[in-house]
């Protein structure tokens, strides 16, 4: 059983779909991750900042579930992180309507020492800077650091995100942005162009279309299961990251194949974090259903061919 430290943030989400909207309710990078992550048999901690607003009730979900949660920081008088967001039609589409940094613009991260020797170390969305703190605080290089990172950063701070880039296993970031990051059209090329900076493995996700695993030569592609409903996509990617690394630091195999296994694990748990708003329907995920639904991936996706 592997150690998993993840930084991200804990944070408050207002978000409206074409399907209903929401006042705040609990969201965050590093919530999304640690709850999706909390399904396998691990040790895991987050390090994040919330405000003195913050509930108590979000905290024990959280340690409810095995998440330590002793280097989240409460900030006495600050606010939380506070994101508000309307998606279109296609829910791929989304605009930012407030992004309120609040105590999270003066974040320094300091990692337990319980979790200074993590095998994998999962770095959610937050800014380069930060993330560069948290590996120099690692007393041993990880057997794997995943970055999830955003087109924001691309935009406003490209060098100190090369930094980060330069120093991690796998990225894993969605088409729109691997298409910016690389300067490719072309995912394939796109994904060997950021092979080049750094990272051994690209994850790119492809929303409602699957992910995108590659490694040298060697790819791998995971569907997204068909869902008769879908609410709210705002966990999603953070919940297949969650999955992706929780699998790995159960199984602690690293090899391609093994990682094609997490794919489908964080795609898997991501099909479940779309069906309600925020983090409702990951709070009362049990194993019969996630291996149900694995089932439906394993039975959607294999197929006995024959060659003429």
């Amino acid at each position: 059983m592997g150690k998993l430290l993840i930084v991200g943030t804990v944070a408050f989400d207002a978000i409206e779909t074409p399907f209903g909207k929401t006042d705040k309710i609990l969201g965050g990078a590093a919530t999304f991750i640690g709850l999706a992550a909390s399904n396998f048999e691990i040790d895991s901690a987050i390090v994040s900042v919330v405000g003195d607003d913050f509930p108590d009730h979000h905290l024990n979900l959280l340690s409810n579930r095995k998440i330590d949660i002793s280097a989240i920081e409460i900030v006495e008088g600050g606010k939380t992180f506070f994101w508000k967001g309307k998606y279109m039609n296609d829910l791929n589409v989304r605009e930012t309507l407030d992004t309120q940094l609040n105590v999270l613009a003066d974040f320094n991260p300091v990692v337990p020492e319980a979790f200074n020797t993590s095998e994998i170390l999962m770095l959610g969305n937050l800014h380069p800077n930060v993330q560069l703190s948290v590996i120099d605080q690692m007393d041993k290089k990880p057997a794997l650091t995943i970055l999830d990172t955003m087109n924001f950063w691309m935009d406003n701070t490209p060098e100190e995100l090369a930094a980060v880039i330069k120093k991690v296993d796998v990225i894993t970031i969605n088409d729109e942005e691997a298409r910016q990051l690389s300067g490719e059209y072309s995912l394939v090329n796109a994904a060997e162009k950021i092979h080049q900076m750094g990272p051994e493995y690209v994850v790119i996700k492809k929303g409602e279309h699957g992910a995108l695993l590659f490694h040298k030569e060697n790819i791998f592609f995971a569907p997204a299961l068909p869902l008769r409903e879908i609410f709210d996509p705002t966990g999603a990617g953070d919940t297949f990251a969650g999955g992706f690394a929780g699998f790995l630091a159960a199984t602690e195999d690293y090899s391609f194949e093994n990682m094609k296994n997490a794919v489908i694990h964080g795609s898997n748990l991501a099909s479940f974090s779309v069906e309600k708003f925020g983090t409702e329907r990951m709070e009362n995920l049990d194993k019969e259903e996630i291996n149900s639904r694995l089932k439906q991936f394993k039975d959607l996706t294999q197929f006995d061919i024959k060659l003429a």
